[in-house]
């Protein structure tokens, strides 16, 4: 009789990875447990449970209005910016491409004008 070779299942691979990379994110976690718990001295107080910001006491209401507008700006900076590194690409292959990649781009495009509307509409890039 001779020996029969039977590959590995394909999907052991993806499990060995997956619990790579369950250990890759516990580990740490583990590991900062475990020096807290045999390390750092266990002394429950007034002082020690007390919230502070760099070493200063906290004085009033931490709850304060932050205006929006400075998110709304980024974001709209973002999708733009992505714009422009898809934009690149078509450009420099613009002779080359066929009238579908043309077209599927000019969508692309009317889309992105249709938020710039939309965003100056709502009132968003206006700096008040």
């Amino acid at each position: 009789m001779h020996s029969m070779n039977i590959p590995p299942h394909p999907w052991w691979t993806v499990v060995a990875l997956l619990l790579g990379a369950v250990a890759f994110g516990f580990t740490p976690l583990a590991l900062a447990w475990l020096w807290a718990r045999v390390f750092s001295p266990q002394k429950p107080g007034a002082d020690k449970n007390a919230t502070y910001e760099c070493g200063l006491e906290s004085k009033g209401d931490a709850w304060i209005q932050f205006g929006a507008s400075y998110y709304l700006y980024a974001i709209v900076f973002l999708v733009f910016d992505v714009e422009a590194v898809f934009l690149l690409p078509f450009a420099v292959a613009f002779t080359r491409l066929s009238a579908g990649a043309c077209i599927s781009m000019l969508v692309f495009l009317l889309l992105l004008v249709e938020g710039l509307v939309w965003a100056c509409q709502k009132g968003v890039l206006t700096w008040a």
